[in-house]
């Protein structure tokens, strides 16, 4: 059985996770730089090979990318459930700071609330709550 973690690749892998962690709440739990690798270039000692971040309760991955040229894309959403309305609104606020509200955040036919937005570095959000909302 496999476990799903989500990686993202960053220009600023660190800057990304501070965002994600004043958006959501968390920490950095560990961060590894190219320059803690045995012969490790100059140019690239202060990228980050490999940091994990607990934001909103989610574990992230995430590294900066050095050996390919990032192109912003469509194809992944990371899709967060909260239990009350004000975790859901809060998080949908903070995330659209510097980003791009695609749905805004409001009551869907299914019983929930459920928006989109794509954060100022690209990645895109599905933002829902459990079915029966609870004010908070």
């Amino acid at each position: 059985m496999a476990k799903y973690t989500t990686f993202i690749k960053s220009e600023d892998a660190r800057a990304q996770a501070e965002f994600y962690i004043q958006a959501l709440g968390g920490e950095i739990q560990s961060l590894m730089t190219h320059g803690q690798l045995p012969n490790a270039s100059d140019e690239l000692k202060d990228k980050v090979l490999h940091l994990c971040v607990r934001a909103g309760g989610v574990n992230f991955f995430m590294s900066d990318s050095v050996f390919e040229p990032l192109v912003r894309g469509n194809n992944v959403h990371l899709a967060l459930e909260f239990k009350t309305e004000a975790e859901a609104r809060q998080a949908f606020d903070n995330l659209a700071a510097g980003g791009h509200i695609s749905q805004p955040l409001e009551p869907v036919f299914w019983g929930s609330l459920y928006g989109e937005i794509e954060d100022k570095f690209g990645i895109k959000w599905m933002i829902t709550t459990a079915q029966e909302v609870s004010q908070a």
